[in-house]
């Protein structure tokens, strides 16, 4: 088949490996000359003149996401030099905090329970009594409840150490609105499915070259075309095939933003069959009720500072609205420079600069220079209770792929990747 892929993010450059890996030829289009998408790297000047290549956002990966490994590896990235992996660490300045050995289940979550600091001994018992009744329940839960709502036998302590920083940073949306029932499928793969898959996976290259950059590459040599700069306006069915600015296809990928794929989607459906103007107005419907959540990162310089860890936890609240901090230079950036993630953020950008500074001087004790803010303002959808997300396939030949569409998991690069590769799947199946 002919194959389309509108987008180079990071589902697109996996929809179109995947197409071209079955045979198919590949036409890949992006409106930009940057890939990636919402996960890429742009450049910064530290404050002593010294140019770095940042993210656009502090990404964290987990062992289980077995998906993104595969790929990468596929395409060639030695995930053992490109990803610093460690178990599962949420430890706090002041050392209190769960840290999970590197064991099999449930043997890492006892140990670690029983060597967490900070945390009563009712504290620990309730988590561990907790998660186990969430395991008996095959991690299944009414669709209608809230994290805050699930989680509400556990303590304080243990809600605000643990339960809000573990939502924030897998679904992006605050414990009172999030979705239990993603919540537990998240815990379920990361902590109880397999061995390692609760490890965190920072990454040690600037994430435009982690995929992007590799996928782009192999692409290449592999035969697909790629147009970079090129902005799609006239998607349309005609005689059987769809056209994306004249050129006709078997089928075409949408892997971009929601709102720009509803654009499409909805322009398309002009002078097209009654079933199909249903179709694609059906989908646009329910893709267009998506809400997001921004995610601000806040990234910082002290000459020669070191963290006591890659990752640290944070505090967080109004006035220090960071979750997490991350120490680039245990990474891939240089020693001082630091990343700051503000997950479900809300306000202005210097606003939010100003408060993490002052977040840094209170937990942390040093005062930092700001760098670059980045706020991306639609970084996932708002991942909430009874959610109805729109389908891959919109029409026939049509599907669209990316973190948005139904599937098990919140916002996520796997489920980017997992939506991509099942994308490549239907139109293969519907084909036959």
């Amino acid at each position: 088949m002919k194959v389309a892929v509108i987008g180079a993010g990071w589902a697109g450059l996996a929809a179109a490996v995947y197409a071209r890996q079955a045979g198919h030829e590949v036409d890949l289009f992006e409106a930009t000359r940057t890939l990636g998408g919402r996960a890429r790297s742009l450049n910064a000047q530290l404050p002593n003149g010294q140019t770095v290549e940042l993210d656009n956002g502090q990404h964290i990966l987990i062992g289980a996401y077995q998906e993104t490994l595969t790929l990468l590896q596929s395409l060639g990235v030695s995930t053992d030099s490109a990803l610093l992996r460690q178990p599962l660490a949420l430890i706090y300045p002041d050392g209190r905090g769960l840290e999970l050995p590197d064991l099999a289940s449930p043997l890492d979550l006892l140990l670690g329970l029983a060597s967490s600091r900070g945390w009563r001994w009712s504290d620990r018992w309730s988590l561990l009594r907790t998660a186990l009744q969430w395991k008996r329940a095959s991690f299944s839960c009414p669709a209608h409840l809230s994290v805050s709502e699930l989680a509400s036998p556990l303590g304080p302590r243990i809600l605000h150490d643990l339960i809000e920083p573990l939502c924030l940073s897998a679904l992006n949306t605050p414990t009172d609105q999030a979705s239990a029932q993603v919540f537990l499928r998240v815990l379920q793969d990361g902590l109880f499915n397999v061995q390692g898959g609760s490890n965190l996976l920072l990454p040690r290259v600037p994430m435009g070259k982690l995929l992007p950059s590799a996928a782009h590459d192999w692409l290449l040599s592999h035969g697909a075309r790629t147009h970079l700069g090129m902005r799609i306006r006239d998607l349309r069915h005609q005689s059987g095939q769809w056209h994306v600015e004249g050129l006709a296809f078997d089928a075409v990928l949408l892997a971009t933003p929601v709102r720009d794929s509803c654009r499409l989607v909805g322009q398309s459906m002009e002078q097209q069959p009654p079933a199909i103007a249903r179709a694609l107005k059906s989908w646009i419907d329910v893709a267009s009720e998506l809400r997001f959540e921004a995610i601000t990162t806040v990234y910082a310089w002290s000459p020669g500072l070191t963290l006591s860890r890659p990752m640290l936890a944070l505090s967080s609240s109004d006035q220090a609205p960071a979750q997490f901090v991350f120490d680039r230079g245990q990474l891939d950036g240089p020693p001082g420079l630091l990343a700051f993630v503000i997950s479900a953020s809300r306000g202005g950008r210097a606003e939010l600069q100003s408060l993490v500074i002052q977040q840094a001087l209170a937990q942390l004790g040093i005062q930092l220079t700001p760098v670059l803010t980045v706020t991306e303002k639609l970084a996932t959808f708002a991942c909430l209770p009874n959610l109805h997300r729109p389908a891959g396939r919109i029409a026939t030949g049509l599907l669209a792929c990316g973190d948005y569409v139904q599937g098990p998991y919140p916002a996520t690069l796997e489920g980017a990747l997992l939506n991509a590769k099942a994308a490549v799947l239907a139109i293969e199946e519907e084909m036959r």
